[in-house]
């Protein structure tokens, strides 16, 4: 690409790449980027690097999805392997060559693991973001879906001593915490999400607001700016007669 923005392989060091890393994903993908196959590689060995694991997902083929399922309920947002969560990895030399086996597939990482994220509506999210980094907070990495919602980057919660102790992925989804935690999704054990440059339907492409080179923050820090967020964007929506109910990355295929 014009700006000298390639692959790094070969005899190119670690140090020069990790240099050049904010500079890369200081970048807004344009239309074509998830074409381009230097880009693409750029910023998924960037999230590797990172420390988030990433396996192949699905990817637009047409308008329905390259699984070719029919009916698929989540095209091109659901991992190929039903092994996803084992087969989620770090390593550059195996993302380089799913990559280069598969030049149209999205990605997704597995979180639980390393880091969960927050998902919110994106007017809510952008909300939310405004106010913590004039507040001073250390937000992570931040990345915009493209169709409606914002994902919020932390670090993990870790294994509870006590089971209950567990947010579930879904804190939207029940009816004792709908009203609670409107349109916010917590993804952590046995969740996923898409991670740029993934493409879906009708040419919308995931983009970092804040790269992956951001360090993972406690999620309790985020947490109450983005409840109150999604509060407030379900009450707007609600006294505007809309329906505040967006989608939150899918759990399952």
């Amino acid at each position: 690409m014009g700006d000298g923005i390639g692959r790094y392989r070969g005899t190119e060091s670690r140090l020069s790449w990790e240099n050049r890393l904010p500079q890369w994903l200081r970048r807004r993908p344009r239309e074509d980027a998830a074409e381009d196959e230097s880009a693409r590689l750029d910023l998924l060995l960037a999230t590797a690097a990172a420390g988030l694991p990433l396996a192949p997902a699905a990817y637009p083929a047409g308008y329905s999805c390259s699984c070719e399922r029919i009916g698929c309920p989540t095209p091109a947002r659901h991992p190929v392997s039903f092994a996803w969560q084992t087969q989620s990895t770090t390593d550059r030399d195996t993302i380089e060559r799913w990559a280069d086996d598969q030049p149209e597939a999205n990605f997704i990482t597995a979180t639980g693991m390393v880091h969960d994220v927050l998902d919110v509506p994106l007017e809510a999210g952008s909300a939310a973001l405004e106010r913590l980094l004039a507040e001073g907070v250390d937000v992570g990495p931040v990345a915009e879906s493209g169709d409606g919602r914002m994902l919020f980057f932390t670090a993990t919660r870790g294994t509870p001593e006590v089971e209950d102790e567990w947010w579930p992925c879904e804190l939207d989804c029940h009816p004792e915490t709908m009203d609670e935690h409107p349109g916010l999704r917590w993804h952590s054990r046995g969740s996923y999400v898409l991670v740029p440059p993934a493409r879906l339907a009708d040419d919308v492409v995931m983009s970092w607001a804040r790269g992956p080179e951001h360090p993972l923050p406690d999620p309790l820090t985020l947490l109450e700016a983005l409840a109150d967020a999604c509060t407030k964007y379900a009450q707007d929506a609600d006294s505007q007669g809309l329906d505040h109910h967006s989608v939150a990355w899918p759990l399952s295929r």
